[in-house]
Formats: structure tokens, sequence, C-alpha cells
């Protein structure tokens, strides 16, 4: 990889001075550069779990590394709900007893993610900015529509892993499983960078390909993700994800439910899909076939059927169709038995 400097900051300020551009380095403007597909020269580091590999393969080549291993680490309760800082250990999300009673959605994914070495050193922060798992995105030899090419190869080529909603022009999709279900809470994310701190909603912070080809998010290049606020649950929740092996592997699809119930009855629900769009997917007309119901396998399926009615599937993964439907199914039927 290419020679880069590397500053530890032991706090957030430190953090954000250290990544702030400046007239001195040449990266005035560096939201104007990453629009344009130009590389940020100085980019944050926690667990390194996505971080390192892209730099090994030179889709991303920084000049300063900054680590953010100082930010916040722990999970407050408060206002009803919890605070989760963004440099909190995955492994200590699946454990932290509070977590898992009062948001079971977001526990299960954080089980699934990667291996147990993975769990003990990646972050929350660096799940929820990880970027995209698409094999030509991820190979130096492709200079692929989101790198500054020309073309989308995954139309023409291999595609079974890719998006079946959002109809390009990248076909991404993403592979965060912690932010499925943080949407599905109605959370928000903490970032700041130099001009102050600012709370953005989950739903609202990813971003698909025709607003921001050459990023994920809403993000400026010198902020940072330094925590997720979590409101109040509904009274039940759950995800269920679809995988090729269950050992250190991305869904192929999966779905998070969070529903407040009037007795046995939905009130409200939110669904929200991984792995199957560029962004996590919330499907609202599905969603809105759940209120007024009692859960039955019958709802289930509908609501199900509603959830990937709008899929478009490519060459080949026609069968994503299939493994949402049942994704959204199962996590329907978890949630009201939970």
């Amino acid at each position: 990889m290419k020679t880069f400097s590397y500053v530890n900051a032991t706090n957030e300020k430190e953090a954000v001075a250290a990544l702030s551009p400046s007239t001195r380095d040449g990266h005035g403007d560096a939201l104007a550069a990453a629009r344009s597909g130009h590389q940020p020269s100085k980019v944050p580091i926690a667990g390194g779990m996505d971080l390192l590999g892209l730099m090994k393969d030179y889709i991303v080549s920084p000049d300063r590394v900054v680590s953010i291993k100082g930010l916040d680490q722990t999970i407050a309760s408060g206002d009803g709900g919890l605070r989760i800082g963004a440099a909190v250990k995955i492994a200590d999300l699946a454990e932290h007893a509070a977590a898992r009673k009062m948001y079971p959605a977001l526990v299960t994914a954080a089980e699934g993610v990667g291996t147990p070495q993975i769990r003990n050193m990646g972050t929350v922060g660096g799940n929820i900015m990880q970027r995209p798992r698409c094999w030509y995105f991820r190979n130096e030899e492709f200079n692929c529509l989101k790198k500054g090419g020309s073309r989308c190869f995954a139309v023409d080529g291999e595609n079974q892993f890719h998006a079946i909603f959002g109809d390009g022009p990248c076909h991404i999709v993403h592979p965060s499983s912690l932010a499925v279900p943080v949407i599905a809470y109605g959370g928000r994310f903490r970032v700041a960078g130099p001009n102050g701190a600012r709370e953005i909603d989950a739903g609202e912070f990813f971003q698909m390909p025709n607003a921001n080809l050459y990023g994920e998010n809403v993000l400026q290049p010198n902020e940072i993700v330094t925590h997720v606020i979590l409101p109040a649950p509904g009274q039940r929740s759950a995800s269920y994800e679809v995988r090729f092996k269950q050992s250190h592997d991305w869904p192929l699809a999966a779905a998070s439910v969070n529903l407040v119930m009037s007795g046995s009855t939905v009130k409200s629900a939110r669904i929200v899909m991984g792995a199957v769009a560029p962004i996590p997917w919330r499907v609202q007309a599905a969603e809105r076939m759940l209120a007024g119901k009692t859960i039955t396998e019958g709802v289930a399926t509908d609501v199900a059927n509603a959830a990937v009615a709008g899929a478009r599937p490519m060459t080949g993964n026609q069968y994503k169709i299939q493994i949402a439907r049942t994704a959204v199914k199962r996590a329907v039927l978890a949630a009201g038995r939970a």
C-alpha cells in the first residue's frame, strides 16, 4: 500500500482536527473532491476491518490515517433509549444486557457480523460506514462507475449478489448489518466535524448512487460518526438474515422489524430490508399492510409479498426475491412472538 502518515487522536476534538482539510495541504474542498470521484487524502480508522483491505487493494490510498479509537466506547441509557458510542466494539454491543432486552433486532444483527475475532475488533461505527463489497468495486483492475469509470460492470457481468431494488446506475448492496435495525428502530447518528456536531435521522443518512455515486451517505469527508442514538423501542422487534454460509459471510438478504402494539394488534410497524439495495431498504407499503392486524402466518406472508413487490432483479439474482420475502416473513413472525 502507499506510504501514509498516522495520527493517534485521543478524543473527538483531536480526531476532527486531524481529519479537517486545510489550504496548506491543497484539500480545502474535500466534499467537491469526493463528489468528483477523487479519493480523500485523510481517512479515519477504528478497528480497521474494512479500511485496511481497501488500502491494500489500492481502492483507497490516503496520505493520512487518523485513529479514532479514542472516541466514546460506552453504551449509556437516556430518554428511554440508548446512546451507543461509535467506537464500541461489536462484540460488546452483542453482549450488552440492556441492548439485548430493549433492541433484540440490533443485537441479533451484531451477533451475526463476521467472526468472533472480527466482532472483537470491529466497531459499531465501522460497520455502519462499511464500503460496498461489490467485487468490481473492490478489484483494482476494474475502473467501475463508482470509482470514476464509465460503466457498472455488474450490469452485464456477475451480479448474483447485487441489488434487486434501486435501478442503478450502480447496483451495489449496502453491506452494513447494524444499519438495518437502527433504521427500523428510528435511530439517529450523531456526527462531528470542523463546523460542530449534528444529528441525522438514520433513514436519511444513506444515499442512493444517483444522488451520491462516489459515496454512500450524506457524511462530509471531514466528518465522523460519533454515536448511534436509539429512541425508546416498540414493544416487539426482530431481525432475520439469510446467508450462504453461517461463518464470516455477509447476508444475501436481511430484514428488521420494529412493532408498536396495542394488545395483540399491530398499531404501527417499521420494516427495513438489507443486502437488497444500495441503501437499507425501508418498505412502507408493507408497514401499512401490517398496521391494524394481528400477526398470523397468512398476514406475515402478505406483508412479505408486499415488501418485494417492486423488486427488479438482474440476470443472476432473481433468487434474491424469494429469500428477501422469506427474511421479511420470518422477521415479522419472530417479532410477533417476542
